[in-house]
């Protein structure tokens, strides 16, 4: 008999028709990692950001960083929903990232101009796993990903309209 604190998470399969889940899941991991490399950066953002702008800035990316904290679980739920696994370790989500890091000193003007574009990169990366979803009978992670960069679209319309030159 296993010992329910010595079981070991592994893919499974899961046959709800959706077609290639490990591409599926591989493009969720990538958004995943995404989200949760922008949620720190943001949120770090948020602690440090001065200036007569701060309270806006503040506020809005107080907002952006729980909206993606909450929407990295739902990322990682649907990659074990289609039998694949969730990444575990940081160097994962480091690699699979296309955010890039923060300098140490940045202006609040750059720090919503570097947000907004790590928002549109990651929004291209959600129209992509948009169609790969939609070529893959899979209209949930179609839907998920359809949201999510209704999401980044969005902030990084509010992040660009901070910073009109």
């Amino acid at each position: 008999m296993t010992q329910p604190l010595n079981v070991v998470a592994e893919p499974r399969d899961i046959s709800t028709g959706v077609r290639q889940p490990d591409t599926i899941a591989e493009g969720l991991a990538d958004v995943l990692a995404d989200t949760y490399m922008l949620t720190y950066k943001t949120h770090a953002y948020h602690w440090n950001v001065e200036g007569p702008l701060f309270y806006s800035i503040h506020n809005l990316t107080e907002g952006q960083y729980e909206d993606m904290f909450a929407a990295a679980d739902e990322l990682a739920e649907r990659i074990r929903a289609v039998g694949q696994m969730a990444p575990m370790a940081m160097r994962d989500i480091r690699d699979r990232s296309v955010v890039d890091d923060s300098p140490e000193k940045i202006s609040a003007g750059d720090m919503c101009k570097a947000l907004a574009a790590d928002h549109e990169r990651i929004a291209h990366r959600l129209h992509a796993l948009i169609t790969i979803a939609g070529d893959s009978n899979d209209p949930v992670t179609e839907d998920l990903a359809t949201a999510r960069s209704a999401f980044h679209e969005q902030a990084a319309w509010m992040l660009k309209a901070l910073v009109v030159e």
